[in-house]
């Protein structure tokens, strides 16, 4: 765990220098807004209203909305001088039993470690909580915000449980609170009867998050299945120079990771993710292998009718003078048949002539 506060617990006169580590975590699982078609992450950009302009976080101030389009425009400069920004105490206000305070103001939890020799102040205070069985409300500052805390004792550690204010939590406002609706008694009996035949001891272990785990299915599902893109990887913007050698040694390493190779600097174990990324890099990068004599052979054996095919041709070109005589004696045959209808007609001419002789001498 990381800490994320460091400060003390003032106690009277005592001072007990703590860190504090969130005490909780969110296991909900977290989904990054993406193009449907090509799996690129879908950006935001700061831009103002009024000008269009891109913002950056320098160039952002706070505004206090008045109504009727006014703002108050506060700057860091504004919040330099609260006292809270630099506090890093947790004062102990006073101790209180713990069924007095109601379990709706409670927000977030954090552990509270010694730091360096405060370890006997710290166990000191632990077991005079645990012997009391009374919790602290303390006041602490916590991202630029003063709020109001306990301190009680969990598993031989102090527990901090920050708190709403007391305008922060709502009244309950509903129409059927003002209805006079009436439980008869054997109604109330069998409700306590049945409150009765649930009853047991409470064991957080036993319940799970059926959602998140049937979700977790579906995306495990979904890996097996290679339903996963991969978006080309956006490049960052190049940083502005600021020493020549380590600019070209940064350029160097770049070129290095885009090759699949390992940085001079060193890592740590490659991950999954990593190590697929860089199988990819380096299957895209190899050159052609040479291929082996077996390899080669099989080649040959595919490329040989290949060769073959222009000798099949051949018969084909050799077949080209007899089209071209059939072509030839078609071209004849009108001829042929002239002849043969002017011997048709000779026989006639010759009978009719001698048809005709006797006629003349006659």
């Amino acid at each position: 765990m990381r800490a994320i506060w460091k400060g003390a617990v003032s106690f009277g006169l005592v001072s007990i220098g703590v860190k504090l580590y969130s005490a909780t975590e969110e296991k909900d699982i977290r989904f990054h807004q993406v193009h449907r078609d090509d799996g690129g992450r879908i950006r935001y950009k700061r831009t103002c209203s009024v000008c269009g302009e891109e913002v950056s976080y320098d160039g952002i101030a706070k505004g206090y909305d008045l109504g009727g389009g006014e703002l108050v425009i506060l700057t860091d400069a504004d919040f330099a001088d609260l006292p809270l920004t630099s506090s890093r105490a947790i004062d102990v206000l006073e101790f209180v039993p713990a069924e007095q305070v109601d379990p709706i103001l409670y927000n977030k939890a954090y552990f509270l470690e010694p730091e360096g020799t405060a370890t006997k102040p710290y166990v000191l205070l632990r077991d005079a909580l645990a012997d009391s069985e009374r919790v602290a409300i303390v006041k602490v500052a916590l991202r630029q915000r003063e709020q109001l805390a306990t301190l009680r004792v969990r598993d031989g550690v102090l527990l901090l449980n920050t708190m709403l204010w007391p305008d922060e939590v709502r009244t309950p406002d509903f129409g059927f609170l003002d209805e006079d609706l009436k439980v008869r008694p054997p109604e109330l009996a069998m409700a306590a009867s049945l409150i009765d035949s649930m009853a047991g001891e409470f064991q957080p272990d036993a319940f799970t998050d059926d959602y998140r785990a049937a979700l977790q299915e579906v995306i495990d599902a979904k890996v097996e299945g290679r339903e996963v893109v991969q978006p080309a990887e956006e490049e960052a913007a190049p940083a502005a120079a600021v020493d020549l050698m380590a600019a070209l040694k940064a350029s160097v390493e770049r070129a290095r990771v885009a090759r699949g190779e390992t940085p001079s600097g060193g890592a740590g174990e490659p991950t999954p993710i990593s190590s697929a990324r860089s199988a990819k890099r380096a299957s895209k990068a190899q050159p052609a292998k040479t291929p082996t004599a077996k390899a080669a052979k099989a080649q040959a054996a595919k490329a040989e009718p290949a060769k073959k095919t222009p000798a099949r041709k051949a018969p084909a070109q050799k077949a080209e003078p007899a089209k071209r005589t059939a072509e030839k004696k078609t071209a004849k045959a009108p001829a042929k048949k002239t002849a043969e209808k002017k011997t048709t007609r000779a026989p006639a001419k010759q009978a009719a002539e001698k048809k005709a002789a006797p006629r003349r001498s006659a």
